[in-house]
């Protein structure tokens, strides 16, 4: 890790990475429950009481993860006040890329006019977006790029069974993006992280078409292997334990308790899951913040939508306490504390 020496001081001080842009995209195509009652046998109570979602946004024709990439990555951009020739380093988590490859990364660095850069995508399912965050924080950390832009994107909705057979499923995803750009800090940023895998859990949740092991055939489009299939009680238990268990010890490491915390920012994947966590730390209701409601499981792109809303509602002061957790297919999980060091909107 890189110590930079203050002038003032002369005090050798850690390098860390702080968000100093954020921006998000998601679809015009508003999904209702009550729009699933045309697709599938279901009804608006049964979705919302076993998730907590009320609609999420659905691509349409040929709109893909970098038409909801670029956009989010420009109003980041607009919002650090930089111009795209100050990014270094690009990386881009999606379970969803427009190609096999290349990946979505290089498409914005195209996309955004960028040269000479570092780009690469990070298959991480649901905690797509932690991993990332987390890979671009070390190489700031080291010193060897000074602006990452870091990006979850998803179109989720094209690899779901949109029939009742596929409901328990189908009805728990939208598609969106969002960004934030990291750049050195002394004082605010990430201060800790913890990523994990338990490969064991990978035959729960899964798209099994697709890859090498069942490359894309008249097949495996009969047999509907590329739409995702889960046993969800599984994933259910195993998510409720890993967010809430991860959570808790980042916390705890850095001498954290309950009203400590500012703000928990959870993947949206489930409300109840969410609400798990939450009580494993301690925490009110009005310490973590949730819009599973509105635009459903945005897979990798949960959290940094949710980090773009939280700066547009000014809900955090400089210097305020902020853990983010996050599970996905793999099993993977993660969490990571930051010290909050953005300005409150005007």
């Amino acid at each position: 890790m890189k110590l930079e020496q203050t002038e003032s001081t002369g005090v050798a001080r850690m390098r860390k990475s702080a968000i100093k842009g954020i921006g998000y995209h998601v679809p015009a195509q508003v999904i209702t429950n009550h729009d699933l009652i045309d697709l599938m046998e279901t009804s608006e109570e049964w979705i919302k009481t076993r998730s907590g979602i009320e609609e999420r946004h659905w691509v349409q024709g040929d709109e893909a993860a970098s038409d909801l990439a670029f956009p989010a990555a420009k109003m980041s951009i607009e919002n650090a006040g930089i111009t795209p020739e100050e990014i270094d380093l690009v990386v881009v988590a999606t379970l969803t890329a427009d190609y096999f490859f290349p990946g979505v990364s290089s498409q914005l660095q195209d996309m955004l006019g960028l040269r000479n850069v570092g780009c690469f995508d990070i298959r991480a399912a649901c905690s797509g977006f932690v991993y990332a965050l987390s890979t671009a924080d070390q190489f700031i950390r080291s010193g060897m790029y000074n602006t990452a832009l870091v990006i979850g994107a998803e179109a989720q909705s094209k690899f779901i069974n949109k029939t009742t057979e596929g409901r328990d499923i189908s009805v728990l995803f939208g598609d969106g993006a969002g960004a934030v750009l990291l750049e050195p800090s002394e004082e605010f940023g990430i201060i800790d992280s913890e990523l994990r895998i338990d490969g064991t859990g990978g035959e729960f949740l899964r798209v099994d078409g697709g890859g090498s092991l069942h490359p894309a055939s008249h097949e495996t489009v009969s047999n509907k292997l590329h739409y995702v299939r889960q046993d969800g009680k599984t994933v259910y238990k195993f998510a409720v334990r890993g967010m809430a268990d991860i959570s808790y010890e980042v916390a705890e490491r850095n001498n954290l308790k309950g009203d400590d915390i500012s703000l928990f920012i959870p993947h949206q994947a489930n409300k109840r899951i969410i609400d798990a966590a939450a009580k494993r730390l301690g925490l009110k209701e009005s310490q973590v913040m949730i819009n599973i409601d509105t635009y459903a499981n945005t897979t990798s792109a949960t959290i940094p939508i949710c980090i773009a809303e939280v700066s547009e509602k000014n809900m955090l002061n400089i210097g305020d306490n902020v853990i983010i957790s996050t599970f996905g297919a793999g099993f993977s999980w993660g969490a990571m504390y930051l010290k909050w060091g953005m300005q409150a909107n005007a």
